[in-house]
């Protein structure tokens, strides 16, 4: 039986030393397809609907799935979810299906899904970056001002998280995600190749957790912010994004609309806080 994939695999290289090329084994990230199945029960018939394929790096499937299926709207609760599983059928088990059964009572358009989600592992969900297609979901802007990080605390989550990256230190290419509480203890780390996708790992882990909404956490990303990422914390109420790289300019303007506190360049030397400053204490 094939079990899943690691993160990383070994690979034959030829490295300059001393001005020779000298052979030599090296360890890379896996970069794999990961397709998600929607199973639902129509007028008593079982039926699948494939609504997304994105590259990822092998592990947490579940919570990507999950993740990336709460980010987009399709589920609201742990009861939406009867089942999660990896695709059985005659072809061979390759662990690069995911299939995620819903309660009867989960109504989603699978044509619009099928033809909007295709994603990979650089660019997050393409076509659809603009805030009016937030409003239209009518996501409201986190008001509550009252869960507040000290700089103390945000200069010193890029080194624990760093700390925690497993993967990135056998391979140097993998981005990671971490939810933190508000005194700085790490609650959930997750890795992948797309910075969106590690985002979509620690989002469905906490959705199984039962953990959601998340207004009293801090998300940190270990590369920049876009507007894919802000969108995702959006969903999940995360009030306060630290990035150790910068924004863009439509994440920062997600960030002002909806009330979100992003922070960038974050370092222990320092941060940019470019919106919600005022969940910033000196």
């Amino acid at each position: 039986m094939i079990s899943p994939s690691k993160g990383f695999s070994g690979v034959s290289v030829h490295r300059l030393m001393d001005g020779d090329l000298v052979k030599r084994r090296d360890v890379v990230a896996v970069e794999e397809p990961l397709e998600i199945r929607l199973e639902q029960a129509v007028d008593g018939v079982l039926k699948h609907f494939p609504i997304s394929i994105t590259m990822r790096t092998p592990g947490e499937d579940f919570e990507l799935a999950i993740g990336f299926l709460y980010a987009e709207g399709i589920i609201e609760k742990r009861d939406d979810v009867i089942q999660i599983s990896y695709c059985h059928g005659e072809e061979p088990q390759n662990y690069n299906i995911v299939l995620v059964k819903l309660a009867s009572g989960v109504e989603f358009d699978s044509e619009v899904l099928a033809r909007n989600f295709y994603t990979n592992s650089s660019c997050g969900v393409c076509g659809k970056a603009s805030l009016e297609a937030i409003d239209m979901k009518g996501y409201k802007a986190i008001s509550d001002k009252n869960f507040q990080v000290t700089s103390s605390v945000i200069k010193k989550l890029p080194s624990v998280l760093r700390k925690k990256q497993g993967l990135f230190d056998r391979t140097g290419g993998i981005h990671a995600a971490g939810l933190f509480s508000g005194t700085g203890d790490s609650i959930l780390i997750q890795e992948d190749v797309g910075r969106h996708n590690a985002v979509d790992k620690v989002i469905g882990q906490a959705f199984l957790k039962s953990m959601l909404p998340l207004e009293n956490y801090i998300l940190t990303v270990s590369g920049r912010t876009s507007f894919e990422i802000l969108q995702k914390a959006l969903v999940a109420r995360v009030s306060v994004v630290v990035a150790v790289g910068a924004p863009s300019s439509l994440a920062v303007d997600l960030a002002e609309k909806f009330g979100m506190t992003l922070l960038g360049f974050t370092s222990r030397d320092g941060f940019n806080v470019y919106t919600g400053a005022e969940r910033v204490k000196g």
